[in-house]
């Protein structure tokens, strides 16, 4: 006869003896220190330096070049640049002979005259290139895009704070919502900081990064959730370190994963890939932080307890008691 063995439970949390708790709320006073030191810097550096933005919001000029041979795009760009072009950025799409050139509005080159121009200038000794489109986006264009992306990313935000709250508990979705502001804080400020190019793609990434990190708080949220209904008689702390605790191992797969996907986007994406890819390095890291020591700690600051995941019984449906005859 076979008899089933047991591990011996916590009394107090219904965990196995020997499975640890990580108290991760020990050090949220000084994360919230540094996270606000991260965020007032992020702000200083966007407003005292601005981004240095892309084409795609300045405006300027776009071409896609195929060529009959494979062609490096440094050759490119020195060819661009002893024609007359300024600042030409030459990138590879898909192989070495289809590229794209980006670069700003030249003064000194009409429009009417402006594919008769670049067609002359990319051509490489021994190597026809065609041109097969010539882009030109005004300043005025490129700045209401930029409108647009803020708004987005607003847009962004209230709904992520809608959906939280219906889903879960409003304090819980101010810490969310809190938490990637901060995300998008930092990452911003140091590409403000360090001027790497901020265009499209790199919008792009934010917005991923915006979903990554609000994926981190909502399963962050369900088990805190499931804890506080589960767990009696522990402090709202010891409950969210639980859930923090149980949740770390899925968190650590989760970064590690993405992290291998943006690195090798880095290594081998080429530039089209290249500043999108950093932008997710740096959020990956962020985000992963910030679910636990902002969006987690501001909700336990605001009182989160047992009774906000709970639904109270009102008196007049409660049962009657007994009244004794």
């Amino acid at each position: 006869m076979m008899t089933e063995v047991t591990q011996p439970k916590d009394k107090k949390y219904g965990r196995p003896d020997n499975e640890r708790v990580i108290n991760f709320m020990k050090i949220a006073g000084p994360a919230a220190i540094m996270s606000l030191i991260l965020t007032i810097a992020g702000l200083f550096f966007i407003v005292t330096k601005g981004l240095n933005l892309g084409l795609d919001f300045t405006g300027g000029i776009s071409a896609e070049l195929n060529y009959s041979q494979p062609v490096r795009t440094t050759d490119v760009s020195s060819a661009l640049t002893q024609a007359g072009f300024r600042d030409p950025v030459v990138q590879t799409i898909g192989t070495n002979r289809d590229l794209l050139v980006r670069m700003p509005a030249q003064d000194d080159v009409k429009v009417d005259d402006l594919t008769a121009a670049i067609t002359q200038a990319v051509q490489l000794p021994g190597n026809k290139a065609d041109v097969h489109k010539v882009d030109v986006v005004g300043g005025q264009v490129g700045n209401e895009l930029y409108i647009r992306s803020a708004g987005a990313v607003a847009l962004a935000m209230l709904l992520m704070l809608v959906y939280v709250t219906i889903r879960f508990e409003f304090k819980l979705a101010i810490g969310a919502v809190l938490s990637l502001l901060h995300d998008v804080i930092v990452t911003v400020g140091i590409f403000a900081m360090m001027q790497w190019p901020f265009d499209l793609t790199v919008l792009a990434a934010i917005l991923a990064l915006i979903g990554f990190s609000l994926n981190d708080n909502i399963v962050v949220s369900d088990r805190i959730r499931e804890n506080f209904r589960k767990i009696r008689g522990a402090e709202p702390v010891e409950v969210v370190n639980i859930a923090l605790t149980e949740t770390l191992k899925r968190t650590i797969h989760t970064s590690m994963t993405l992290l291998l996907v943006v690195v090798a986007m880095m290594l081998l994406g080429g530039d089209g890939l290249k500043w999108f890819s950093v932008a997710m390095f740096i959020g990956v890291f962020v985000g992963t932080y910030s679910s636990i020591y902002i969006g987690t700690a501001f909700a336990l600051w605001r009182g989160l307890n047992r009774n906000d995941f709970i639904v109270q019984v009102k008196p007049e449906f409660e049962d009657e008691k007994e009244i004794p005859r």
